[in-house]
């Protein structure tokens, strides 16, 4: 996505030769449900790919946090001021109708040329051009050069492991102990049931928690398909090698994980088909001393990996790429040393705020995984204070004040705004 995005938004902004290289032959548009928050559908609708997004996508209004063990309900959350407040609603889609959106708005833009089956093995250099070898799948690498290089290679960011090296710093991929499964379930699976569709029905997004493992699910693709995904203790990963992300799940461990867990669950988890069950090991990375380094730069899940508690994980690779473009129109001139000072800005509008929200998620996620105690008690009682509308949301991702935090900050208007200031204080 940050990819993508950063290639769009700065063919928006008018740079005339943007080449994107890619590892896979084709994006595949594959993936499951994803948030689609106000603060990126504002810039997604800004360069020109929002409404085919929407038409496909579900307008949430409201959230409801329930007990995984007994189905009861802890809180609901009206989200149906969202869009008065901030100007879109928050909805939820599928990962491939965002891919597609942005892979067409791309396709739109003359500046903009697609490698795939090509993969960046390595940098060669880092200034006064960004040099650097790609490797296509079928052929010898060949080196690349040009005026910047922005890196969109994810967690497993290649290019976020040189710069470290170059720096003299050694930073490494954190280990979550946490683990995901990724569900989608058809509108005729669940017809049979009318608790299970009425779920598929609703405008609700729910969350059923547990201890150390939770359930979140909501309905996508103009609810004809059902999103359900899952955090629970890593133990299929846990003697992998580390660059193992995926694995092949097993249908029986998925129900014996969540066996505790209401019967409605149950006959959900139980539809999902033999030989389907994937799951995801979540890792992040500990804080990067830079995401520049000459006039190469590091995006999204490159720089500043996060766990899906907050649903912020694309929303803030897509404000990179917003912020990104915003910083380089504003360039003075072609120069490395200012290339690298806008850059620089960049860093400097971005790195604090996406640091906060991945701790933010990580302690939304303990909140949400507390077993029997004095903790988990008073996390209830905030719960229960929300039916009177009183206190804040253990669960941040519902909580107004982040809501605030999250929606209510237009990162381009910022841009524009503090360029001139930031960069002349560099």
């Amino acid at each position: 996505m940050a990819g993508l995005a950063c290639a769009l938004a700065l063919a928006k902004q008018g740079f005339t030769c943007i080449e994107v290289f890619e590892s896979a032959s084709n994006l595949g548009f594959v993936g499951a449900g994803i948030q689609l928050a106000p603060n990126m559908a504002r810039i997604l609708d800004r360069v020109g790919c929002w409404d085919d997004i929407e038409k496909e996508a579900v307008n949430l209004k409201g959230t409801s946090i329930r007990q995984g063990a007994s189905d009861k309900e802890l809180a609901q959350v009206d989200l149906s001021y969202i869009k008065e407040t901030y100007g879109y609603p928050h909805m939820v889609g599928h990962r491939s109708s965002l891919a597609k959106a942005l892979y067409e708005g791309c396709k739109r833009e003359k500046s903009i040329a697609f490698h795939f089956s090509t993969a960046v093995q390595q940098v060669d250099a880092f200034s006064p051009k960004a040099v650097f070898t790609v490797k296509p799948r079928s052929s010898e690498p060949y080196i690349v050069t040009a005026d910047i290089l922005l890196a969109a290679d994810g967690v497993k960011s290649v290019i976020r492991s040189q710069i470290l090296e170059e720096c003299g710093v050694d930073a490494q991929v954190q280990d979550t102990k946490q683990a995901a499964y990724r569900i989608m379930l058809k509108r005729e699976e669940m017809q049979h049931d009318p608790e299970l569709l009425q779920l598929i029905n609703s405008d609700t997004v729910i969350r059923w928690i547990g201890e150390k493992r939770h359930i979140i699910a909501y309905p996508v693709s103009n609810k004809s398909i059902y999103n359900i995904s899952t955090i629970q203790p890593d133990t299929n990963f846990a003697a992998a090698p580390s660059a193992t992300y995926t694995t092949k799940g097993s249908k029986s461990a998925m129900l014996d994980t969540f066996a505790d867990f209401c019967p409605k669950i149950q006959r959900m988890l139980s539809l999902v088909p033999d030989g389907e069950v994937c799951e995801w090991k979540l890792r992040v990375h500990s804080p990067l001393q830079t995401w520049v380094r000459g006039i190469v730069a590091l995006i999204g899940d490159a720089c500043h990996p996060t766990l899906p508690h907050l649903g912020q994980g694309a929303a803030q690779a897509v404000e990179d790429a917003a912020v990104l473009a915003v910083a380089l129109s504003r360039c003075p001139n072609p120069a490395p040393e200012t290339i690298n000072k806008s850059l620089r800005v960049y860093q400097l509008l971005r790195k604090d705020r996406t640091e906060k929200l991945v701790d933010l998620a990580a302690a939304s996620g303990r909140a949400m995984h507390l077993g029997e105690g004095e903790a988990k008690a008073e996390r209830d009682r905030q719960f229960a204070a929300l039916k009177e509308n009183k206190g804040t949301v253990p669960d941040k991702w519902a909580d107004a004040d982040v809501q605030k935090m999250l929606y209510g900050h237009d990162c381009m208007q910022v841009a524009q705004d503090t360029f001139d200031e930031l960069f002349a204080s560099l």
